[in-house]
C-alpha cells in the first residue's frame, strides 16, 4: 500500500488519483506522521460496500439461527404467502 503526507496530496492530487486509478491500490493519507484516511478507487469501494452488506445479512442470519428465531419451510411459505400475493 502507497502512503502519502497530506501536503504531498494537496500538491499532487491529480498525479495521486491517476496512479490510483492505474494500480487501484489503496493510499494511505498521513497527517503529522499518523494515518488519516485512505483514498480507494470508486469501483472497489463500491464493491467493498456491496462485500459489507452481504457479511452483514449473513450475520444477521447466523444471530437469528442462533437466537432460535428459525422457521420450518412450511412456516416460511406461510408468512411470505403473504407478501407474494
Amino acid at each position: 500500500m502507497k502512503t502519502e503526507l497530506v501536503t504531498t496530496l494537496k500538491r499532487q492530487a491529480t498525479k495521486i488519483l491517476a496512479d490510483l486509478h492505474k494500480t487501484r491500490e489503496p493510499v494511505l493519507i498521513t497527517e503529522h506522521g499518523q494515518p488519516s484516511a485512505y483514498l480507494v478507487d470508486v469501483d472497489d469501494f463500491e464493491q467493498m460496500q456491496s462485500r459489507m452488506s452481504i457479511l452483514e445479512g449473513i450475520a444477521k442470519g447466523e444471530k437469528a439461527a442462533f437466537e432460535g428465531r428459525i422457521y420450518s419451510e412450511i412456516e416460511a411459505e406461510e408468512r411470505m404467502s403473504k407478501w407474494l400475493k
